[in-house]
Parts: C-alpha cells; structure tokens; sequence
C-alpha cells in the first residue's frame, strides 16, 4: 500500500493502463502542457509523448466526438472534461452516439471510452460550474456511471473503467482531489463495478451514499453513535451498476434506511433508491425511508447560502432522527 492523494491515484490509474495498453490515450482541454485544471494528468506528456496525451481545443461536443470516433475504431480514449458542468454541450454525443452505438449496429461495435473529470458542489463556483448532475447519465441506458468516494477506489474503478468495453461516466468529486487514503500499488488490482462497499457497520440504520457525501455519513454515524444510534454507512460506488442486494441485506438487519445524495433532491439518485427498497424489501421497513439531497434551487454564490444549499452532516443526523423516532 502506498498513501497518496485521490487525484493521484487517478494519475496512477491511467499511467499502469497506458503502460499496459498501448490503445490508451488522453484528450481534453489542457490535459497536456498545463496538465490539467487539478493536475490529474501532471506528467502524463512527458512520459507517453503527444500522440497519446492530446490537447484539444475549447470544444466538449469535439472532445466527446473525437473519443467515440476513436472508440469506435478500436482504441481506448480517456476524455477529461474541465468539468461536468461544461460536458452539458456534449449530450448529444454522449447519448446519441457514444452510449448508442453497441445497440444501433447490433453489437458489431463498441465503445470503450471513459469520460472523465471534475463534478459535485462547493467552493463558491456558483450556478454554472457547481451541480451535481450524475442522474442524468444514469437515467440513460448503455452508460455505466462511476462516482468513487476514496483515493483506492479512485485508482481501482478507474482501471476497471478503462477496461470496459461500455461507455463509463466517471464522476470525480472536485472536493476529494485532495484527500489522502491508502492505495493498492499492484499494477492488476481493479475495483469491480456493481460492487458497493460498508464503510461502517451499524445495526439500528443504513444510510446509503455516494461520492463526496459518504464522508458526511460516516461522520453522522459517528456522532449519532454518542446517543446509542448505530448506523451502518453503504458506499455504492457505482450508480450503474447498482448494487441493490447490498442495500437490501442491509436494510433486512436494520430496517431503517437513509438515502444520501449531494445533487437536487427533484427525480434524483435517492429516489430511485427508496423507490428500489419500498419495491423490493417493503415488509423488513419499520419506517419510512428518509431522503437527504441538496436545495431544489441553482447553486448561490454567497458562502452561506451555498453551504445553506449542499446538503451536510447535520442534514443526514436529522434524516436519521427522522427515521428512529
């Protein structure tokens, strides 16, 4: 193990896969002589040469279109967008096109291309450049969608990303670039998809997250342990995969849950998977699934207001008070 920051070990990640595979390659804006807005790929150029670290111009629909082009033809792109919020003029490609392709040609072709790069809110980025948008692309079949809330699991889904021969919507909070965490250094260690992991366990309520906001459970979990109310934190690592049977099993021993999410509570991620639990495990509920989301409203720019809008720590206590009252 070696103890590294989360935007090393995505750095990590791509240096193994394109040593290991010469198909790999880099595009976006920046990705080269800047070496990325939060210096993810620091030294990718110097070390595999322009041919496979490619600056591209201001363009996400060009970004988008170049990697599925690319894909399509046998090579494994890895797309930075500067941000998920800039990826909105790239839909069409990505869902018309990059997410289509195996089903329209009938399996005669795939599309193994990871688009990749900063998401979540905070840091008074404001309305356009601070959303969690990750229900998006989870709503649309032939897209896996990876959000991972630790540096391993930042290196080990990201390798499992590159490999896949689907496109993979690979979420990286911009809030955890810096958080330091032990990583595997085995060149063939993976994290699969559709497997969610129990960061802690507790026997009276699941609170279920993702990404940034798993940190906040644990420590409501924390803090709810000082009034005897013990909590067990499932991370879902993947929004696509879903991994419900770890949800349920742990919902069947607690019979409370808590659904966690940083994006809009309006049709989003926790929904579908109280929707999941009231459908599936109905009888083991001895209460009402609770929700915890951000502010239906476009992120402010003022600090408290922000802060007002992203949904926190004591968010998720109250949620859980909710649930055992």
């Amino acid at each position: 193990m070696a103890t590294m920051r989360y935007a090393e070990a995505l750095r990590l990640a791509m240096t193994e896969e394109m040593e290991r595979d010469p198909n790999v390659f880099v595009c976006g804006e920046e990705v080269g002589q800047y070496e990325g807005t939060f210096r993810v790929t620091e030294g990718l150029l110097r070390r595999f040469g322009a041919r496979r670290v490619v600056d591209t111009p201001i363009s996400e629909i060009a970004i988008a279109g170049l990697a599925t082009g690319a894909a399509m033809a046998g090579l494994r792109p890895i797309a930075e967008f500067m941000t998920w919020s800039f990826a909105l003029s790239a839909m069409d490609q990505i869902i018309n096109h990059a997410a289509k392709i195996t089903y329209m040609s009938g399996g005669r072709l795939n599309c193994p291309v990871v688009f990749r790069g900063p998401a979540g809110t905070g840091n008074q980025l404001s309305a356009q450049h601070s959303q969690s948008l990750e229900a998006w692309y989870a709503h649309v079949p032939g897209l896996k969608v990876v959000m991972p809330a630790t540096p391993a699991d930042a290196k080990g889904l990201l390798k499992t990303a590159i490999r896949d021969d689907s496109p993979v919507i690979f979420m990286e909070h911009a809030g955890l670039y810096a958080q330091r965490g032990e990583v595997p250094e085995d060149p063939d260690w993976t994290v699969p998809f559709g497997k969610a992991e129990v960061r802690r366990a507790g026997e009276h309520v699941t609170l279920v997250a993702y990404s940034h906001i798993v940190g906040s459970c644990l420590k409501a979990a924390e803090a709810l342990e000082g009034e005897g109310i013990s909590c067990e934190v499932v991370d879902l690592r993947t929004l696509v995969p879903l991994d419900m049977e770890a949800v349920l099993t742990s919902v069947a021993r607690t019979h409370r849950a808590v659904v966690a999410q940083e994006e809009w509570g309006n049709v989003g991620v926790a929904a579908e998977v109280a929707a999941r639990i009231y459908e599936q495990a109905f009888d083991e509920l001895d209460a009402p699934v609770q929700r915890v989301a951000g502010a239906d409203v476009p992120m402010p720019y003022a600090r408290n207001l922000e802060r007002a809008a992203i949904p926190s720590e004591q968010d998720v206590i109250a949620a859980v008070r909710r649930a055992v009252a």
